[in-house]
């Protein structure tokens, strides 16, 4: 079943990943975009919608191991896209980047073993890799592999294995905290025992706790011993993903969906609104092709002129236009994709999507 909240965050985590990525990328600002709430929310995602094919699959009485083999086929499938991504997306230099299409594969693969866990253990493990996720910075000196603004490390196995864990733009501590955490959420709010309608007070009281605790560990920090401040609190950083960071935003996203969840799926007002929906669900159902396109059209045309002007192909990375123009461009692109992959739907043409089905279902 779908459900249009669901499609309505995943439109809008896309659009923000596509606005984001053009100012970053094409005029160097971080400060100005909304830098840092697409990821968060795009990976809650993924374990929600996990749990809804879950529920799916057992209701068509599929034999768990079935589940399994798809699960593990389909994170493998996004894990090995991941790094023909970064190869040819990117530059081969970059293929040990660990992006958020690695992760997202590896988070399947983590997914179809929490299913069998029970909820303490589910929470236990939300709790402790963001807890213990300063450490091991720490420990792996972090700031070591970030020296230019971005992750690089050496084509050594321990570099590419603390990078992958602890190091990278998405590792797996913190970040597997989202997606398990989106699955334990759907668990909640569209279980058989959960309330028809209204909203979750479980889950709104944990999304408001978050939150205060992030506010709150962001302030503290300031008067915080310095030994505990720089162990522990990073303020407010994506890279690395702070404990504040991570639990602010998920606290938002929970508050986010629960709200939606209530204004639109709850709402049969919201139904007659099937333009808005339609959207949402075009733009929700091709994400992954519009996370890749996006990626195409405004990074190769970089590399391609910068050789073309014999300069090194990423010396227009980051200053190729003014901020207004780079916003234009993205917002363009994301016109142009309803367009485009609305003729897609028409016509049945294949995207990534539908080759991930075909070889892994």
């Amino acid at each position: 079943m779908r459900y249009s909240s669901i499609d309505i965050l995943r439109a809008s985590a896309i659009v923000v990943m596509v606005i984001v990525h053009f100012l970053e990328n094409l005029s160097g600002v971080r400060e100005w975009s909304p830098d840092g709430f697409g990821a968060p929310l795009f990976t809650f995602l993924t374990g929600m919608s996990y749990w809804l094919w879950l529920s799916g699959q057992e209701a068509r009485g599929r034999e768990d191991s079935e589940i399994s083999k798809v699960t593990l086929r389909r994170g493998l499938f996004l894990f090995g896209l991941g790094f023909v991504f970064n190869a040819f997306v990117w530059l081969p230099e970059d293929l040990f980047t660990w992006d958020i299409l690695t992760f997202i594969g590896v988070s399947l693969i983590v997914l179809n073993v929490v299913r069998n866990f029970a909820m303490p253990m589910s929470l236990l493990l939300i709790i402790l890799s963001t807890s213990v996720s300063p450490i091991l910075q720490t420990v792996a000196n972090y700031p070591a592999y970030w020296v230019q603004g971005y992750f690089e490390c050496d084509p050594t196995l321990s570099e590419v294995i603390i990078g992958f864990f602890i190091t990278g733009h998405f590792p797996i501590f913190p970040w597997i905290a989202f997606p398990v955490s989106g699955f334990v959420a759907a668990s909640l709010i569209f279980s058989k025992n959960a309330r028809p309608a209204g909203l979750p007070r479980s889950i709104v009281m944990t999304g408001a706790v978050l939150v205060a605790i992030s506010a709150s560990a962001v302030l503290v920090r300031w008067y915080a011993p310095v030994v505990f401040s720089k162990s522990f609190l990073n303020g407010w950083s994506m890279f690395p993903a702070s404990p504040e960071y991570v639990s602010g935003t998920l606290g938002m996203t929970l508050l986010l969906f629960t709200f939606c969840h209530r204004w639109v799926d709850q709402n049969p007002r919201f139904a007659n609104r099937s333009g808005l929906l339609s959207v949402a669900s075009m733009f929700s159902r091709y994400s992954l092709s519009i996370y890749l396109l996006h990626h195409i059209v405004h990074i190769w045309p970089l590399w391609i002129y910068g050789i073309s002007m014999n300069q090194e192909p990423t010396y227009y990375w980051g200053q190729a236009f003014p901020y207004g123009v780079s916003l234009i461009l993205a917002l363009l692109f994301i016109v142009c994709c309803y367009f485009v992959f609305r003729w897609v739907e028409k016509s049945e043409k294949p995207t990534i999507e539908s080759w991930m089905r075909w070889i892994c279902d």
